[in-house]
């Protein structure tokens, strides 16, 4: 990645997956430039920039139209073009990720699936202006195939972002840009407190993925390593899953399960 500059959108604290993919593309040679939202991430994200030599960082509501675009013009400014990007933003009202989804507000759903999908839409638009060929958008996902308790709405904008990366793939691949999606196992995150009955789904993924163990910020970071670098110059529309197998599993390891 020496002599690559992107975009991480998504840092929250050092816990965090998109923090994971920052170290490892910064050890590999990247020049990054960071997004946050609101005083209270600003304040954290501005010194773990610092922490990987970078002094970019900008504020960006990617519920605004008009701050996504803003946004590149002054990467612009500062870069002129960009060679990659990693949208790692996601929302839903906590007390929606609970009980039944056939309770989920019209207001959250709305506004979950702008945030946490269309906006990965509306960023790549933006982006692809001042992309090189060959550059690399990588947004993050997480189980949409099955339904999982508490995830609720997540799940279903997870699913329209998955879509959206084969569209986008499509859209920009004429450009000679290369459009992916991590699909991660569950890793204990600032976002994933949010979901009920969080512990259970670590210990369960634990006892009967495939490796019997979960992944964490560095494995994500590893294989975004690999799908942002040139090493992935043939990949695009790929929901790559880093989850220690979990995804392949057809049913649970009878040793590892209580019998009556």
């Amino acid at each position: 990645m020496k002599g690559k500059k992107g975009l991480i959108m998504g840092v929250a604290n050092e816990r965090s997956i998109a923090w994971g993919i920052s170290q490892k593309l910064f050890e590999a040679g990247a020049e990054l430039a960071f997004t946050y939202l609101g005083d209270a991430l600003k304040k954290r994200v501005i010194p773990l920039a610092e922490k990987l030599n970078s002094k970019l960082t900008f504020s960006c509501d990617v519920e605004k139209k008009d701050e996504i675009i803003k946004l590149f013009e002054d990467i612009k400014l500062h870069w002129d073009q960009i060679d990659f990007v990693v949208h790692a933003i996601a929302f839903s009202d906590k007390s929606e990720l609970s009980g039944e989804y056939l309770n989920t507000t019209r207001e959250n759903f709305l506004r979950s699936m702008l945030i946490s999908c269309f906006s990965f839409t509306e960023v790549a638009k933006e982006a692809s202006k001042i992309m090189k060929s060959n550059g690399s958008l990588l947004t993050l996902s997480y189980e949409s195939a099955r339904a999982i308790p508490n995830y609720n709405v997540m799940g279903v904008c997870k699913s329209a972002l998955e879509a959206s990366v084969k569209y986008l793939a499509r859209d920009l691949g004429t450009r000679g840009l290369r459009v992916n999606a991590i699909s991660a196992g569950p890793i204990k995150t600032l976002a994933a407190s949010a979901i009920g009955d969080a512990k259970f789904l670590y210990k369960w993924n634990e006892d009967h993925s495939f490796l019997k163990r979960n992944v964490d910020i560095n494995d994500i970071g590893n294989s975004a390593l690999y799908l942002l670098s040139n090493l992935a110059g043939g990949v695009t529309g790929e929901i790559h899953y880093v989850d220690a197998g979990y995804n392949k599993v057809g049913m649970p390891d009878p040793k590892n399960i209580k019998q009556n």
